[in-house]
Formats: C-alpha cells, sequence, structure tokens
C-alpha cells in the first residue's frame, strides 16, 4: 500500500523507491541553491564552486534514476515463460549453440532457483537440438528474460570443422509469457 506524495518540485512518488530518491533529490537541489548563494562570500566562495562541481552532476544522476523508477512495470513480468531456441543459418554448428545456448539459461535458472521443464525437443544430426521448448517457472521469470528473446549469433571454430575455418552460425530466442486461463464460449 504507497500513498502517493507530491513535492514542490512537481514530482509524484508511488514507492518507498521513488520516495527515497526524491527525498535525496530535494536535499541535493536545496544544497546547490545554499552553495548558489555563497559563491560571492570571500571565505565560503571557493568551498562552495567545489561543492557544486560535485552536486551538479550528482543531480543529473539522480534525475535519471527517478526516471527510470518511474517507468510502469511490464504487467508480464511476473508470469512464467515459454523458451523457444531454434537452429537458423549454420547447419550442424547452429544446433551445437542452441544446446550451449540452453545450457546457460539452464544454469541461470538454477541461479535464480527457477524450475524448468522440457516440453518438446528436436535432436540435430551431429549433436546440439535443432530446437528445444521449455517452460521456466518461478519469480519474476519474464521480467529477467524478455530481453533475450531475438537473433543470437556465433562465431567460432566449430567442433564440426577439420581445418580450422571460423564459421558464423545463428540461432532464434523467442521468450513467450505463459497465458492467463480464459473461458472460450
Amino acid at each position: 500500500n504507497h500513498a502517493t506524495a507530491n513535492f514542490e518540485y512537481g514530482l509524484s512518488i508511488t514507492s518507498f523507491g521513488e520516495y527515497e530518491k526524491a527525498k535525496e533529490y530535494i536535499e541535493t537541489a536545496q544544497a546547490i541553491a545554499d552553495n548558489k548563494e555563497l559563491l560571492g562570500d570571500d571565505e565560503l566562495g571557493d568551498l562552495a564552486k567545489e561543492e557544486l562541481l560535485e552536486l551538479e552532476p550528482k543531480l543529473s544522476k539522480i534525475e535519471e534514476d527517478i526516471k527510470v523508477l518511474m517507468i510502469p512495470s511490464d504487467p508480464n513480468d511476473d508470469k512464467n515463460i515459454y523458451l523457444e531456441l531454434r537452429a537458423g543459418a549454420g547447419g550442424d554448428e547452429a544446433a551445437l549453440f542452441v544446446a550451449d545456448l540452453f545450457k546457460m539459461y539452464i544454469r541461470y535458472a538454477e541461479i535464480m532457483g527457477w524450475k524448468v521443464e522440457i516440453v518438446s525437443s528436436s535432436d540435430g544430426t551431429a549433436g546440439g537440438y535443432k530446437e528445444i521448448i521449455a517452460i521456466l517457472k518461478g519469480e519474476g521469470v519474464y521480467s529477467q528474460l524478455k530481453y533475450e528473446a531475438g537473433v543470437h549469433r556465433v562465431q567460432r571454430v566449430p567442433d564440426t570443422e577439420t581445418q580450422g575455418r571460423v564459421h558464423t552460425s545463428a540461432i532464434t530466442v523467442a521468450v513467450i509469457p505463459e497465458v492467463d486461463d480464459v473461458e472460450v464460449d
């Protein structure tokens, strides 16, 4: 239960993190104003000038932090996902890359305490997978993996290469949030 607070600087605060940043922003803005008043002072002018050099960039950084905090969260962030990896250009090497990348996602899921269930897979001719689909279940899975979707490319000397040449292979990764149950008439 978050109360909304409005400050004289035009900030509308809805969470504790935003409140703390807004408070820091107001304190920094006030310190800048106080130091600008002291610039003409013979004794404290130099000290105020030095402090302003630190405070003004800090204020810009706090503004950026507040902007990020105020971005609305994706409604799917807490959902489980279907993770689909498919070999693309690169033949057998792409299938091996699918296996390598899938192992990476499984290890990350283990670290995060998520559950992984393989839904379907299609093996490659020289190992790896032509395609693999899994469900990842846990807290905040979609929020952590939603930006993994897209084409992934690897350039390396693969196990399938006999003359040491570098090959380029690509695979596609789809990250699909699990949908809520709905009734259809």
